[in-house]
Protein backbone atom coordinates (compact mmCIF):
# COMPACT_ATOMS: atom_id res chain seq x y z
CA UNK A 1 0.00 0.00 0.00
CA UNK A 2 2.84 2.16 0.40
CA UNK A 3 3.87 1.88 -3.35
CA UNK A 4 0.22 3.03 -4.39
CA UNK A 5 0.72 6.22 -1.61
CA UNK A 6 3.70 7.25 -2.70
CA UNK A 7 3.30 6.96 -6.62
CA UNK A 8 3.75 9.73 -9.03
CA UNK A 9 1.34 11.12 -11.41
CA UNK A 10 2.84 9.33 -14.07
CA UNK A 11 2.53 5.64 -12.88
CA UNK A 12 -1.10 6.31 -11.82
CA UNK A 13 -1.35 7.38 -15.59
CA UNK A 14 1.12 4.58 -16.42
CA UNK A 15 -1.11 1.91 -14.35
CA UNK A 16 -4.61 3.24 -16.10
CA UNK A 17 -3.21 2.46 -19.77
CA UNK A 18 -1.58 -0.54 -19.10
CA UNK A 19 -4.62 -2.07 -17.27
CA UNK A 20 -6.60 -0.82 -20.41
CA UNK A 21 -4.28 -3.04 -22.59
CA UNK A 22 -4.39 -5.93 -20.35
CA UNK A 23 -8.05 -6.15 -20.53
CA UNK A 24 -8.23 -5.66 -24.10
CA UNK A 25 -5.99 -8.41 -25.44
CA UNK A 26 -7.67 -10.79 -22.46
CA UNK A 27 -11.42 -9.92 -24.63
CA UNK A 28 -9.41 -9.98 -28.07
CA UNK A 29 -8.09 -13.11 -27.28
CA UNK A 30 -10.71 -15.11 -25.57
CA UNK A 31 -13.22 -13.90 -28.34
CA UNK A 32 -11.79 -14.52 -30.97
CA UNK A 33 -9.88 -17.69 -30.24
CA UNK A 34 -13.27 -19.54 -29.78
CA UNK A 35 -14.50 -17.71 -32.85
CA UNK A 36 -11.01 -19.43 -34.52
CA UNK A 37 -11.69 -22.41 -32.94
CA UNK A 38 -15.41 -22.98 -34.36
CA UNK A 39 -14.35 -21.63 -37.52
CA UNK A 40 -11.45 -24.36 -38.01
CA UNK A 41 -13.58 -26.63 -37.04
CA UNK A 42 -16.26 -26.13 -40.04
CA UNK A 43 -12.84 -25.89 -42.40
CA UNK A 44 -12.14 -29.33 -41.32
CA UNK A 45 -15.25 -30.79 -41.99
CA UNK A 46 -15.62 -29.04 -45.34
CA UNK A 47 -12.30 -30.58 -46.59
CA UNK A 48 -13.29 -34.30 -45.18
CA UNK A 49 -16.89 -33.04 -46.91
CA UNK A 50 -15.50 -32.20 -50.31
CA UNK A 51 -12.74 -35.46 -50.16
CA UNK A 52 -15.99 -37.77 -49.42
CA UNK A 53 -16.76 -36.95 -53.07
CA UNK A 54 -19.54 -34.72 -52.23
CA UNK A 55 -20.62 -31.82 -54.55
CA UNK A 56 -20.24 -28.75 -53.25
CA UNK A 57 -18.80 -27.06 -49.74
CA UNK A 58 -20.23 -27.58 -46.26
CA UNK A 59 -22.39 -25.83 -44.57
CA UNK A 60 -20.91 -22.50 -43.36
CA UNK A 61 -17.33 -22.53 -45.19
CA UNK A 62 -15.70 -19.77 -46.21
CA UNK A 63 -15.60 -20.89 -49.96
CA UNK A 64 -19.46 -22.01 -49.79
CA UNK A 65 -19.41 -18.30 -50.55
CA UNK A 66 -18.26 -18.80 -53.69
CA UNK A 67 -21.04 -20.91 -55.29
CA UNK A 68 -22.81 -17.81 -54.99
CA UNK A 69 -20.62 -16.50 -58.02
CA UNK A 70 -22.13 -19.22 -60.13
CA UNK A 71 -18.91 -21.08 -61.76
CA UNK A 72 -16.44 -21.45 -59.09
CA UNK A 73 -13.39 -20.69 -60.98
CA UNK A 74 -9.61 -19.44 -59.73
CA UNK A 75 -10.72 -15.81 -59.25
CA UNK A 76 -14.00 -16.81 -57.08
CA UNK A 77 -11.87 -18.82 -54.88
CA UNK A 78 -9.02 -16.08 -54.69
CA UNK A 79 -12.01 -13.79 -53.71
CA UNK A 80 -13.24 -15.82 -50.81
CA UNK A 81 -9.94 -16.92 -49.86
CA UNK A 82 -8.76 -13.18 -49.02
CA UNK A 83 -11.97 -12.41 -47.49
CA UNK A 84 -11.12 -15.06 -45.27
CA UNK A 85 -7.93 -14.28 -44.55
CA UNK A 86 -9.09 -10.26 -43.74
CA UNK A 87 -11.41 -12.16 -40.87
CA UNK A 88 -9.37 -14.46 -39.52
CA UNK A 89 -6.53 -12.02 -38.93
CA UNK A 90 -8.94 -9.53 -37.36
CA UNK A 91 -7.97 -8.72 -34.27
CA UNK A 92 -3.98 -9.48 -34.57
CA UNK A 93 -2.64 -6.06 -35.46
CA UNK A 94 -4.04 -4.85 -31.65
CA UNK A 95 -2.51 -7.93 -29.75
CA UNK A 96 1.01 -6.42 -32.33
CA UNK A 97 0.61 -2.79 -31.28
CA UNK A 98 -0.07 -3.70 -27.32
CA UNK A 99 2.61 -6.43 -27.23
CA UNK A 100 5.18 -3.56 -28.30
CA UNK A 101 4.07 -0.65 -26.71
CA UNK A 102 3.54 -1.73 -23.44
CA UNK A 103 6.71 -2.13 -22.68
CA UNK A 104 7.88 1.59 -23.03
CA UNK A 105 4.49 2.58 -21.85
CA UNK A 106 6.56 1.01 -18.36
CA UNK A 107 9.48 2.55 -19.36
CA UNK A 108 7.90 6.04 -19.86
CA UNK A 109 6.68 5.77 -16.00
CA UNK A 110 10.05 4.89 -15.02
CA UNK A 111 11.88 7.32 -16.39
CA UNK A 112 9.41 9.98 -14.96
CA UNK A 113 9.48 8.35 -11.67
CA UNK A 114 13.17 8.50 -11.60
CA UNK A 115 13.49 12.34 -13.02
CA UNK A 116 10.93 13.13 -9.94
CA UNK A 117 12.86 10.91 -7.06
CA UNK A 118 16.22 12.44 -8.41
CA UNK A 119 14.13 15.99 -8.45
CA UNK A 120 12.36 15.69 -5.31
CA UNK A 121 15.78 14.51 -3.42
CA UNK A 122 18.04 17.28 -4.84
CA UNK A 123 15.18 19.60 -2.61
CA UNK A 124 15.76 17.76 0.43
CA UNK A 125 19.20 17.95 0.06
CA UNK A 126 19.27 14.29 0.76
CA UNK A 127 21.29 11.62 -1.64
CA UNK A 128 22.01 8.31 0.11
CA UNK A 129 21.33 4.91 -0.84
CA UNK A 130 18.77 4.47 1.66
CA UNK A 131 16.70 7.48 -0.06
CA UNK A 132 17.43 6.74 -3.37
CA UNK A 133 16.78 2.82 -2.98
CA UNK A 134 13.48 2.68 -1.98
CA UNK A 135 12.17 5.40 -5.04
CA UNK A 136 14.32 3.29 -7.81
CA UNK A 137 12.55 0.23 -6.73
CA UNK A 138 9.27 1.62 -7.19
CA UNK A 139 9.79 3.09 -10.48
CA UNK A 140 10.81 -0.04 -11.62
CA UNK A 141 7.60 -0.87 -10.88
CA UNK A 142 5.72 0.42 -14.06
CA UNK A 143 8.66 -1.61 -16.28
CA UNK A 144 7.26 -4.76 -14.69
CA UNK A 145 4.16 -3.96 -15.64
CA UNK A 146 4.66 -3.04 -18.95
CA UNK A 147 6.20 -6.55 -19.82
CA UNK A 148 3.62 -8.17 -17.54
CA UNK A 149 1.36 -7.18 -20.54
CA UNK A 150 3.74 -7.62 -23.12
CA UNK A 151 4.32 -10.85 -22.63
CA UNK A 152 0.25 -12.56 -22.95
CA UNK A 153 -0.24 -10.25 -25.61
CA UNK A 154 2.70 -11.27 -27.58
CA UNK A 155 1.76 -14.79 -27.18
CA UNK A 156 -2.06 -14.54 -27.36
CA UNK A 157 -0.86 -12.71 -30.94
CA UNK A 158 1.32 -16.23 -31.56
CA UNK A 159 -1.77 -18.41 -30.98
CA UNK A 160 -4.57 -16.52 -33.12
CA UNK A 161 -2.27 -16.05 -35.69
CA UNK A 162 -1.67 -19.87 -35.87
CA UNK A 163 -4.79 -20.57 -35.61
CA UNK A 164 -5.51 -18.14 -38.57
CA UNK A 165 -2.90 -19.72 -40.69
CA UNK A 166 -4.57 -23.42 -40.06
CA UNK A 167 -7.94 -22.28 -41.29
CA UNK A 168 -5.73 -20.43 -44.57
CA UNK A 169 -4.23 -23.97 -45.08
CA UNK A 170 -7.85 -25.59 -44.81
CA UNK A 171 -9.13 -23.48 -47.32
CA UNK A 172 -6.25 -23.95 -49.63
CA UNK A 173 -6.77 -27.43 -49.28
CA UNK A 174 -10.87 -27.06 -50.10
CA UNK A 175 -10.03 -24.96 -53.04
CA UNK A 176 -7.41 -27.17 -54.31
CA UNK A 177 -10.01 -30.33 -54.38
CA UNK A 178 -12.66 -27.61 -55.68
CA UNK A 179 -10.56 -26.45 -58.56
CA UNK A 180 -9.36 -30.25 -59.53
CA UNK A 181 -12.64 -31.63 -59.38
CA UNK A 182 -14.01 -28.47 -61.64
CA UNK A 183 -11.79 -29.83 -64.39
CA UNK A 184 -12.70 -33.04 -64.72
Amino acid sequence: MAYIHNATWATYLVAFMLSLYFISIFWVFIYRYFYLTEKLTIEKEAVEYLLSDFKGNAKGSYLEKCEAFGKVNERSIRACMLAATKDVTTGLSLLSIVASTSPFIGLFGTVVSILESFAKMGIEGGANVQAIAPSISEALVSTAFGILVAIPAFAFHIILKRRGFEIINYINMQSEIILSKSTK
